[in-house]
């Protein structure tokens, strides 16, 4: 029996295995041309976020090579255009976009040619290892409230398999030192493992909190906790980061106290950083006008207003015409004795100061008046001794 089809199958091909390849039965003979393509992603598809991969495709025939159009397709089968950065007919290296953790999945590349006609599509996997927080992260609160911030793995999300280490860092302003808070570890297997470093700075490591969240508690926050708090992770030597800035508000009084009556006092609303364009500073008198209201200016950190009426004065920081953090400052008025004290104080000082002023005049003229009769007594005296001494002399 002579079967009516024959096979071969070739296995991990190789470049090499690219030729033409011939069946021979008796006199017949029937050749085949094998065309091989090969995909390489750098890396071995495993990035941090915002690296950029390289692809390098290359191909082999016993014909002379097409020249390749090359289609890219993301995880999302959004299009993807390349930046082509070395094409020869047996090898083209494109570069894709800045990766984001969303990126993470199964990509497609589309490779065509019309002669001959090829239409291969080659799929490739990405797993982008990151933050699922944005690069940069603005975070409002108020002076002595409880401030937790977190930064969110995806680790667990791609099923990374391999380990990598990380720390946290603040520091209160762009250029100064960097402290670090905590450094942690990420097993093969998922497992996370945080070691708490600073014991100068105020803060939790919380018990309960979601899984792969690096995630510290400022239990009650100072004016002075502000600044940049950057989450780093490493892995093989490569580094991604994801960075929250914490702006504080605090309200103050001067004077501090009661208000008395016809007497105004100067309330004061701060940030410990610049404020973004959309955002801005409001005080207001809770339950009043609209001339009791008062705006910042653009980049404005502190805001004044002088007040000469009490009661509760909120102080809004707005943006994008959204309240994202309030504070409140109770202006106590001042009782009513107290004025009459005030206004008896104020008399009773002017009549002091009559009454001194009198006392200097009196003391003043009886001053005059002991220095008259001492100059007199004087006279007196000399008079004496004069005629004393003229009688001698008879």
């Amino acid at each position: 029996d002579i079967k009516p089809h024959k096979q071969l199958q070739v296995r991990n091909l190789k470049l090499s295995d690219a030729g033409i390849y011939t069946c021979e039965y008796g006199s017949h003979k029937v050749r085949t041309s094998l065309h091989v393509l090969k995909l390489t992603i750098s890396l071995d598809g495993h990035f941090l976020q915002n690296e950029v991969p390289e692809l390098i495709l290359m191909q082999n025939s016993s014909s002379p090579l097409p020249d390749l159009s090359i289609t890219l397709f993301d995880s999302k089968d959004n299009r993807v255009t390349p930046e082509l950065r070395n094409k020869s007919r047996q090898k083209y290296i494109v570069s894709l976009k800045k990766l984001e953790v969303m990126d993470t999945g199964t990509w497609l590349c589309q490779v065509h040619s019309d002669s001959p006609l090829i239409n291969q599509n080659i799929s490739f996997v990405v797993k982008v290892l990151g933050f699922q927080n944005p690069d940069l992260e603005r975070k409002y609160a108020t002076v002595d409230s409880t401030v937790i911030l977190s930064w969110r793995l995806n680790s667990q999300k791609i099923k990374w398999k391999k380990g990598f280490t990380g720390q946290l860092n603040w520091k209160q302003q762009e250029g100064a030192n960097a402290h670090e808070l905590l450094d942690f570890s990420v097993t093969a297997q998922g497992q996370l493992h945080e070691t708490k470093k600073s014991s100068n700075f105020l803060f939790e490591i919380p018990e309960r909190k979601p899984e792969s969240t690096i995630e510290v508690k400022l239990p009650k926050v100072h004016f002075n906790h502000s600044g940049q708090y950057q989450c780093q992770l490493e892995y093989q030597g490569r580094r991604a980061q994801s960075k929250i800035e914490l702006v504080v508000m605090e309200v103050s009084a001067n004077p501090v106290g009661p208000l008395s009556k016809g007497a105004n006092v100067t309330l004061t609303c701060q940030v410990s950083a610049p404020l973004p364009p959309s955002a801005y500073l409001r005080w207001e008198r809770v339950n009043g006008t609209k001339t009791d209201a008062k705006n910042s200016k653009q980049h404005e950190v502190k805001l004044e207003v002088n007040i000469s009426a009490a009661g509760l004065w909120s102080c809004h920081l707005i943006e994008n015409s959204d309240r994202k953090i309030s504070l409140h400052y109770y202006v106590e008025e001042a009782p009513v004795w107290i004025n009459y004290v005030i206004i008896g104080a104020s008399i009773g000082g002017s009549l002091l100061a009559f009454a001194l002023g009198c006392l200097c005049i009196i003391s003043g003229k009886s001053w005059q008046q002991r220095r008259q009769r001492a100059r007199r007594m004087a006279q007196a005296r000399q008079y004496l001794l004069e005629n004393k001494t003229c009688q001698c002399q008879q």
